[in-house]
């Protein structure tokens, strides 16, 4: 039986990160707990907003109300990068060789590693960010479809028009597609080599939470009493397809998914505060912790694919050992 390791904290908590091995929990009012030897915590925007974990550089960015970037590594190390002034930070995203991007109102921004940051105007607000896994490239959510800048060039930007307010945004690990969450209960997708586009409709709210699955074959999705997972193995991604539903509940919505590391799993967690792993080959569940207080928000598994750190809207944050 998988075991948990409770953590509960005071407020909602925006990400539950491995930094190392260390499960480190950003809490919206800007203190990042973590489980090092004891909890342990360290300080960083006044007021969360949002947070991006950055795999390749093994920290956390956080971006909030005071208009500060910071970083975070391993042993709660928070170290500012950037500041937008007095301006909220609504997004942030990390991309190649270190460069940091976040938004603010109607502009993105792109920090380098060696500290030059560029603005990139937009004539709405900029609703999410996103860096694709190969070249200088990042994408913009915003009202009707998304906008493709290269910051290291000074190339005219793509436009991905689709009418609707689009709130989210991710790139697939291979780089063929772009999808986006909406205002709207559906995601929508392009397929960047002929501007194809790809409408995944039929959700009974939101969808806040995505995850790519290890190959990149399966994007799995919060949003329904099921996590709803489409199929991206082919040249036109998920058209025609159905998707699978793992994990239903008859009384509980999903509200975060965070796909296995290296198998075809994904950890599901619901507003009731389950959580739950699933295999797509045969929709087989376990159950990893009992329903708590508060929705899941944010997952994470760690290196060893062992343990599974989790956080919800009430602080009820914890660890879950599965190898127990």
């Amino acid at each position: 039986m998988p075991t948990v390791a409770p953590l509960d904290l005071d407020g909602h908590c925006v990400a539950a990160v491995f930094l190392g091995d260390v499960p480190h929990f950003a809490l919206a009012d800007g203190t990042i707990h973590r489980l090092d030897h004891g909890h342990k915590t360290a300080q960083t925007n006044d007021g969360l907003l949002a947070a991006f974990h950055d795999a390749a550089n093994d920290r956390l960015i956080t971006g909030g109300e005071d208009g500060k970037i910071f970083s975070v590594t391993a042993g709660g190390n928070a170290a500012e990068l950037a500041s937008a002034g007095k301006k909220w930070i609504t997004s942030v995203a990390a991309g190649p060789q270190g460069a940091v991007a976040y938004a603010s109102g109607k502009i993105a921004f792109v920090r380098f590693a060696d500290g030059k940051t560029k603005e990139f105007m937009h004539p709405r607000s900029v609703e999410g960010l996103a860096f694709s896994p190969k070249g200088m490239r990042f994408g913009v959510a915003r009202y009707n479809g998304a906008t493709l800048h290269f910051p290291a060039a000074d190339g005219k930007p793509v436009e991905l028009e689709w009418a609707g307010a689009h709130t989210g945004i991710t790139f697939s690990p291979d780089g063929a597609f772009l999808v986006t969450t909406m205002q709207e209960n559906a995601l929508h997708g392009w397929k960047l080599a002929d501007g194809k586009h790809m409408r995944m409709s039929g959700y009974p709210g939101k969808v806040k939470s995505l995850s790519w699955s290890a190959k990149g074959k399966w994007l799995a999705s919060s949003g329904a009493p099921a996590a709803i997972v489409w199929p991206f193995s082919g040249k036109d991604g998920p058209m025609g397809k159905a998707p699978l539903e793992l994990g239903t509940r008859g009384n509980a919505m999903v509200t975060s998914v965070a796909c296995h590391p290296s198998q075809d799993v994904v950890a599901v967690g619901y507003d009731d505060g389950m959580v739950m792993a699933v295999r797509f080959a045969d929709a087989k569940e376990v159950l990893l912790r009992r329903p708590g207080k508060g929705a899941i928000t944010s997952m994470m598994w760690d290196k060893e694919e062992r343990r599974v750190a989790f956080g919800s809207a009430a602080g009820d944050c914890g660890v879950i050992d599965i190898s127990a």
